[in-house]
């Protein structure tokens, strides 16, 4: 893993759809519509946001489950303890898709950064599941926060990593490829309609710089800490790009280094699939990965709670009441465990340490 170390203009709004329908080309059963004009600006909210920042909207469509155990995290803020040989704890993070102020307040209250948002936490190990931009109103400032942490925490005698998620790999296609058509394998499709369809800010292109690219392309796919295997998404895809983890992290960091827009589009169609551990034959799934790239239990991001547990809707449009998380879901027969609280969904950006009993 190669961590890198570092830290807008005023921008117009732009009328785009950002939420969470997940499109036709995650699943391959119909085109992707290519259009400049995805959807219609959100309703206005009373919230006073930054310019240039489209707040997302939060219809998500959902299929009851009722194979999840919701774990309830004290809310008490801790101290991180410190060890006197080995390792330090392990935490892991879900999706924070811009939404900076909670990450802070989520880090501050399991005692992993000070008042200040400085690294106090020792020895422990902190890892990202991914997807720090798009959707929420500062993209590039968790950005910024991840690799500030990576050097204060390894300076500390502990480490902060991160993983690549899907919108690490659109916002790199989009500023990379921009309008380029792409063969998405069904119909027509551009990483810049892509990126504003799943809740690109322009603020963030605004403030995109090269050492941010460079750090987001370095990023490993996955790792197994602990007999944790973390992932990003919740899909068996991994499998395409290598039978080991070293393998699958060289053939990612490959694609992103050849610069081929179709072969980056594959990239980045394979991380958004999801659910492949949710239905029947979901934990052989988490087996198939676990057996090859080593682990206990897989820990992964991408998919929100609220969407697995059917509290946000569903498919045939009927609300479930609103998003209520608590913390982690763990499931597939005790094997995977959910991160993604759907903070962009007035759910909860979750911080757990780990392990995690059922």
């Amino acid at each position: 893993m190669t961590q890198g170390a570092g830290q807008g203009p005023e921008a117009e709004r732009t009328a785009t759809l950002r939420d969470f329908r997940v499109p036709a080309y995650v699943h391959e059963t119909g085109p992707y519509v290519h259009s400049t004009h995805p959807g219609d600006i959100a309703p206005p909210m009373e919230e006073t946001y930054p310019e240039g920042y489209t707040p997302t909207q939060r219809d998500l469509p959902v299929i009851n489950r009722g194979d999840t155990v919701q774990v309830t995290v004290d809310p008490v803020a801790a101290v991180v303890p410190q060890q006197s040989g080995g390792p330090g704890p392990l935490f892991v993070v879900g999706d924070v898709h811009g939404y900076l102020d909670e990450l802070v307040a989520a880090l501050q209250e399991k005692g992993l950064i000070d008042s200040a948002g400085n690294w106090c936490a020792g020895t422990a190990r902190l890892w990202f599941l991914g997807d720090f931009t798009d959707r929420g109103p500062d993209g590039i400032g968790v950005i910024d926060l991840v690799m500030r942490l990576s050097a204060e925490a390894a300076a500390a005698g502990g480490y902060c990593k991160a993983l690549m998620g899907n919108h690490e790999l659109l916002l790199i296609g989009a500023k990379r490829f921009s309008d380029t058509p792409v063969n998405s394998g069904a119909g027509t499709a551009t990483f810049q309609a892509a990126w504003l369809l799943n809740g690109g800010q322009k603020t963030d292109m605004d403030r995109l710089q090269d050492h941010h690219l460079q750090w987001m392309a370095r990023l490993d796919a996955m790792e197994e800490v602990d007999g944790h295997l973390l992932v990003h998404s919740d899909t068996t895809a991994y499998l395409d790009y290598g039978h080991s983890i070293e393998e699958v992290n060289d053939t990612v960091r490959e694609t992103l280094t050849r610069n081929d827009a179709d072969e980056c589009w594959d990239l980045f169609r394979k991380f958004t699939k999801r659910f492949s551990f949710r239905d029947e034959g979901g934990s052989d799934a988490v087996r198939s990965l676990l057996d090859t790239y080593g682990g206990t239990r897989i820990v992964h991001g991408h998919s929100p709670i609220p969407y697995l547990l059917g509290e946000v809707g569903s498919e045939d449009g009927e609300d479930g009441g609103g998003p209520v998380v608590e913390g982690p879901h763990i499931y597939a027969a005790g094997l995977a465990i959910a991160m993604d609280g759907g903070v962009t969904m007035a759910g909860k950006l979750l911080v757990q340490q780990l392990p995690l009993d059922n």
